[in-house]
């Protein structure tokens, strides 16, 4: 910029992006914002952290709020433990970790935090103590190790009072359309996987997702906190779709290892929750980036 003469910038962070994304839909009316809904008793949530063993340490110290669980994702191929929490107990899919990325997180949070069962144990940090998980938790959700929803007080005390189903990140614009941003990340033969797995198992939306193709927001990063019923829901939708892609791939999903399926599960979502937009009370906030 300063070579070809532009003097007056300063960098676009997380914080300021939030701002002028939620002046942006604010104007345009289309996704909801979480800031300035009416306030009032505050929901018990859990967000689950996925933290990999190959995470380098953040160059500014971050205090995660009491509501962040770390949980160490790909736990079954790696040799140091990241986290007290691990997505290889239970039930889980910690070994698809290379291809499903942070999603092996959200499946164990499906299984082993979704169903009813017994509190489990977990430790939140080298300063905190084990403490029992609220397994009545009315919201449950996942955020990255450097990605995760930008949450003050006054915005979980909104999210009963409203009878929030659903907080998405700000989706973020793509020019022409988002249908053209996935060939930049997936190969053909995957997409094709992707939309056979749609026709054969939700007909209804393989109907609809040239529609959310045709536009131009797109959920990224598979950052979400929800209603425990609506996560569920979400993930029952998901995981078998993800599954028929990876047997109909190639090679197959359990011969590779190049995070596609981590890809295809932010377009998924897209079109799951903008399908799902008249049904569901989604609204939306600013995602944090660290460093």
């Amino acid at each position: 910029l300063d070579s070809y003469g532009f003097r007056n910038h300063s960098r676009m962070d997380s914080v300021r992006w939030h701002g002028l994304m939620n002046k942006y839909h604010e104007a345009k009316g289309q996704f909801k914002a979480l800031a300035g809904l009416k306030q009032g008793e505050a929901s018990n949530i859990e967000i689950y952290m996925a933290k990999s063993h190959k995470d380098k340490p953040l160059e500014n110290k971050v205090t995660l709020p009491r509501y962040i669980y770390p949980l160490q994702v790909g736990a079954a191929n790696a040799d140091v433990k990241a986290a007290e929490l691990q997505d290889n107990t239970g039930e889980n899919i910690s070994f698809k970790n290379g291809n499903y990325c942070e999603l092996t997180g959200l499946y164990w949070v499906w299984k082993n935090r979704l169903c009813d069962g017994k509190p489990c144990k977990a430790v939140t940090g080298d300063e905190r103590s084990e403490r029992s998980l609220n397994v009545n938790s009315g919201y449950i959700g996942l955020a990255q190790y450097r990605r995760q929803l930008m949450l003050s007080e006054a915005d979980i005390s909104a999210l009963g009072a409203n009878d929030v189903d659903v907080v998405l990140p700000f989706p973020l614009p793509y020019e022409p359309d988002i249908n053209m941003h996935h060939k930049r990340y997936l190969k053909e033969g995957d997409w094709t996987a992707l939309l056979t797995a749609l026709e054969e198992l939700e007909p209804e939306y393989a109907e609809a997702f040239p529609k959310v193709l045709g536009q131009r927001y797109m959920y990224n990063y598979n950052v979400i906190l929800a209603k425990r019923e609506v996560l569920r829901e979400y993930c029952e939708w998901l995981f078998p779709i993800l599954e028929r892609t990876e047997e109909l791939s190639f090679p197959k999903g359990e011969d590779r290892s190049d995070r596609y399926i981590g890809y295809m599960g932010e377009t998924l979502e897209t079109l799951y929750f903008m399908k799902n937009a008249e049904r569901l009370n989604i609204v939306h906030t600013g995602c944090r980036m660290y460093v």
